[in-house]
């Protein structure tokens, strides 16, 4: 029985993918800043955003567009410049917020509000990161067996890259809303809102630089 992937490129393939899905980037940096302003429940409905993005970026690699990116990559790069600048606007947004804090109430709404959007944010940086792009061109190309079938080998790909990226990316994001809890005291909440647009203006910082 021929097996969908070779054992050990698969087992090399966990390895990378798990220093890759602990490292800091984008996503868990836009994890982090989730958890801290909106709490739980968002961070991981970002989470799920984010790893929606990932799966389409699968599929593209199944029709074969990462080789199109290969050949046109200023397209990619335009849109990690429109990522990057979509995540300025959210952290310059976070930081005038801080500033012009208007109490408990407005507070409220404000993170009620933005909280379903976070499904949405998390799609926007993940489609743009360059870290899938060096990913999709770079890491995952060495471990496809061409003498096996493509869709089993990329389903099982996918599921690891799935599964390692919730688990890190909901542990950042849990870590960031495990600090939300003091948000109801007026000073830690102006802060806490400055530090989430730092945070989130470093995340469009990564991208342009990666990409």
């Amino acid at each position: 029985m021929i097996l969908p992937v070779d054992p050990a490129r698969y087992s090399a393939f966990l390895v990378t993918m798990f220093v890759m899905a602990i490292t800091p980037g984008p996503a868990n940096l836009f994890a982090i800043a989730t958890g801290m302003q909106k709490g739980r429940g968002a961070a991981l409905l970002g989470v799920v955003g984010m790893n929606t993005a990932t799966l389409v970026w699968f599929g593209c690699s199944a029709l074969g567009l990462g080789a199109l990116i290969i050949a046109f990559p200023k397209a990619f790069h335009l849109l990690a410049l429109a990522g990057a600048a979509y995540l300025v606007w959210l952290g310059l947004k976070s930081i005038w917020s801080g500033l012009k804090d208007r109490g408990e109430e407005a507070q409220a709404h404000r993170s009620f509000r933005m909280g379903r959007s976070a499904f949405r944010d998390g799609f926007a940086v993940q489609i743009a990161n360059p870290k899938i792009l060096l990913f999709f061109t770079a890491v995952l190309p060495p471990f496809i067996d061409l003498q096996r079938p493509l869709a089993p080998q990329l389903l099982m790909f996918a599921a690891a890259t799935i599964g390692m990226d919730l688990i890190s990316m909901s542990s950042y994001g849990l870590g960031g809303a495990a600090l939300s809890s003091r948000m109801t005291e007026p000073g830690f909440r102006k802060g806490f809102a400055i530090v989430v647009g730092v945070l989130l203006i470093t995340a469009a910082g990564l991208i342009v630089a990666r990409g």
